[in-house]
């Protein structure tokens, strides 16, 4: 069902992020329809290969939670339930998984929540067993950030959050284009995805954070094996980047939000330039790495993704829809086919649930969609 009319505070939020410039932000707000282009080569997987079918499906197994206040980061802890942050609130919740009950965690001091800025990504550490540090990416007065607390469960909700430690500052902070997904891969680093602010001449700045997938150890220290061994830069030419996630192979991920033609969904490669600003979408320059896949920033605006069951799994929030994007390796066996349109609103979050499902976060209440009862939630989804 279709959410009713943008009320008058979702209204006035998106009028003033058009009279900052915003015309292509979370929700890629006045961009022109525009026709389908060209995808990336279809493969067929060899021989012998598993490899998932043309044809997925998804169905809504139930609400976890409602009534979420712009939710935006996700992260499972390891007895299975969630923890979820609400940019604009600045507060990480825990969320049952089995009966839905919301626990504040607390508030994580030094948020400015402003325009796509505010609390955003989670992720656990690896060694949460040991440390129960949680990670987070917040915009703060000055720039954008990732720290780290310890998670007490034992102390009073609304308590449980020690004093945040900082593991990484000076990546460039803007109205628009804050980046803010961040997650552990299978080498246990720490990566993020950071905009360029609505800069763009940033993108192509090496020396600069902004519009880049940084790795680093969880120190916030650069990675033996980064391309320059004394930056946490990985890759660069990036725009806005909010989706990472990681096959079966060990291969990274990115989903991109284009500007007003073209969002990307690129196989990330150490060292590589995306193309932002030179760019949008598939350009066939050598100097460029072209996206695996490329949709009208009216059909996606992608935030978060995950894989599960061969397929990359892309949450839009203009789009309103999850994309499923099946793969062969590197090339997809298929068209991408588009899940729940308008059936739930915009979507931010998508995350692997551990059993051949996912977690899914809507985001109406971001001031960018029309509200009903019950938003914002979180699904969960069986999916093939």
């Amino acid at each position: 069902m279709r959410r009713p009319a943008v009320t008058a505070v979702s209204a006035a939020a998106a009028a003033l992020l058009l009279a900052v410039g915003c015309t292509s932000g979370d929700g890629d707000t006045g961009a022109p329809e525009r026709s389908p282009g060209t995808s990336a080569s279809r493969t067929t997987p060899p021989p012998g290969a598993s490899a998932p079918t043309a044809k997925g499906s998804v169905k809504v197994e139930r609400t976890v939670a409602s009534g979420l206040q712009s939710p935006w980061g996700l992260a499972a802890l390891p007895d299975g339930d969630l923890l979820v942050s609400s940019r604009d609130e600045g507060k990480i919740f825990r969320i049952s998984a089995e009966s839905g009950k919301k626990t504040e965690l607390g508030s994580v001091p030094g948020v400015s929540p402003a325009g796509e800025g505010g609390l955003l990504g989670l992720a656990i550490a690896p060694t949460f067993g040991e440390d129960h540090l949680i990670y987070a990416y917040l915009t703060t007065d000055s720039d954008n950030r990732i720290v780290r607390m310890i998670y007490d469960e034992k102390r009073p909700a609304g308590s449980r959050l020690g004093a945040p430690d900082t593991v990484l500052k000076g990546i460039p902070k803007g109205v628009i284009h804050n980046g803010g997904r961040i997650a552990f891969g299978p080498d246990r680093m720490l990566y993020a995805g950071t905009g360029e602010t609505g800069d763009d001449g940033l993108a192509q700045d090496k020396k600069s954070l902004g519009g880049k997938i940084l790795r680093m150890t969880p120190d916030g220290r650069p990675v033996h094996g980064n391309p320059d061994a004394d930056s946490v830069v990985y890759d660069y030419g990036h725009r806005n980047v909010q989706g990472l996630a990681w096959d079966a192979d060990k291969r990274l991920w990115a989903s991109e939000f284009g500007q007003n033609t073209w969002d990307e969904l690129n196989l990330v490669q150490p060292g590589k330039n995306y193309g932002w600003p030179e760019v949008e979408g598939k350009g066939d320059e050598p100097r460029y790495v072209d996206p695996v896949e490329q949709w009208t920033t009216d059909e996606a605006s992608p935030s978060g993704i995950a894989y599960v069951k061969g397929s990359i799994w892309m949450a839009g929030l203009r789009g309103e829809r999850l994309w499923r994007i099946p793969l062969a390796g590197t090339k997809p066996v298929a068209e991408p086919e588009a899940f729940l349109d308008g059936r739930y609103g915009r979507l931010r979050t998508v995350l692997a649930d551990g059993s051949d499902g996912l977690w899914l976060v809507t985001s109406e209440t971001d001031g960018r969609g029309s509200p009903g009862a019950g938003d914002d939630r979180i699904l969960q989804l069986r999916v093939s």
